[in-house]
């Protein structure tokens, strides 16, 4: 990482998606694609994730996760042994989180032979690019949300326990196939204390030999947020975790918020949300520079990488993109402005 400019931008992990994406998804789940075509699709949809972070000038860039179908844990539910689909109770009228298909435990999780698929995605995009990359895997209790622990466990925490376990052998395959860095993307539900939050993040990172980012998330399917945006109940419990970046959304909040870092960050890295995902309008570079200085009022410049404040998988493509470009060409000017006055 030593290669990485002063103030490096980075991505939480999903990208904007091509039109056609879609229309292959589509297409396969009617029966008018086949698995081949999907993969094919999947690997030109990574190859157009990985040039377009290139193109808008992000230093630290994922696959997009493209691979990852219907939401950031669906498509591993798919996979997932010892789970059942539940009924959905309310399908008419505006989408809401009530919608999403929620699972009950039926038997011990398990995973497939070859795991969540994550060493696939991350293998494709190292042999695809030359800049810094990162691996992103949702975490113990991300996973655990939506599976009732039925009679197999004894709750929410002892389904996420068990995940923490997949999660532990995936995240060390990871780092033998070459990943460096890696985030774990958890929700801030605001039913499972900081401390509690911490303890499944090291339980799912133990042993793991990788620089460890934790993103901490609202929610953002359709651009919504699923739980109440403070961070404060969290702290300073969750700074317990040995996580060596905390990946925190700032943007969409107005900046609020920004005294907890003051407060508790004191020696750790900060990954801040600079960029608005859920909101539907352009970022000049002098908006982002703007949220970049006043971060800068909390954490200094080399514990400091830039990133949107979630992942852009609901986002269209364009204003995506759009959005990346601002956050290189506003770190640019905060740059700049660093070195010229250093």
């Amino acid at each position: 990482m030593s290669s990485l400019p002063l103030l490096p931008t980075s991505v939480v992990g999903s990208h904007g998606k091509p039109a056609w994406w879609f229309t292959l998804v589509k297409a396969h789940e009617t029966g008018e694609a086949g698995p081949a075509d999907l993969e094919e699709m999947f690997d030109d949809a990574a190859d157009t994730a990985i040039r377009d972070m290139e193109r808008a000038g992000i230093d630290v860039i994922t696959d997009g996760e493209v691979r990852r179908l219907d939401g950031y844990v669906d498509s591993y539910y798919a996979i997932i042994k010892g789970i059942q689909p539940l009924p959905v109770r309310r399908k008419v009228g505006p989408w809401g989180y009530d919608q999403q298909t929620r699972y009950e435990a039926v038997g011990r999780i398990e995973t497939p032979p070859g795991g969540l698929g994550i060493v696939k995605e991350f293998e494709y995009l190292r042999s695809h690019t030359t800049k810094a990359t990162k691996a992103t895997c949702a975490g113990p209790l991300t996973f655990g949300s939506r599976i009732h622990p039925g009679k197999i466990y004894k709750g929410v925490v002892d389904v996420a326990e068990r995940f923490a376990e997949v999660i532990n052998a995936e995240l060390k395959a990871l780092v033998a196939a070459g990943a460096d860095w890696i985030q774990l993307d958890e929700p801030a539900r605001g039913n499972v204390s900081g401390e509690e939050m911490a303890r499944l993040f090291n339980l799912a990172t133990d042993g793991v030999r990788a620089r460890l980012g934790f993103h901490i998330c609202f929610g953002n399917r359709f651009g919504r947020s699923r739980f109440p945006r403070s961070y404060e109940p969290y702290f300073p419990g969750v700074l317990a975790a040995r996580a060596d970046q905390f990946v925190l959304e700032f943007a969409s909040r107005e900046l609020s918020e920004l005294q907890l870092w003051q407060k508790y960050g004191g020696g750790r890295e900060l990954g801040a949300g600079v960029v608005d995902v859920k909101g539907f309008q352009e970022e000049p570079a002098e908006s982002v520079a703007h949220r970049i200085r006043r971060v800068l009022q909390v954490c200094p410049g080399d514990k400091l990488t830039l990133n949107p404040d979630c992942g852009f998988g609901w986002s269209p493509r364009y204003m995506c993109n759009q959005k990346l470009r601002g956050l290189a060409a506003g770190a640019a000017l905060v740059r700049k402005e660093l070195t010229d006055t250093a």
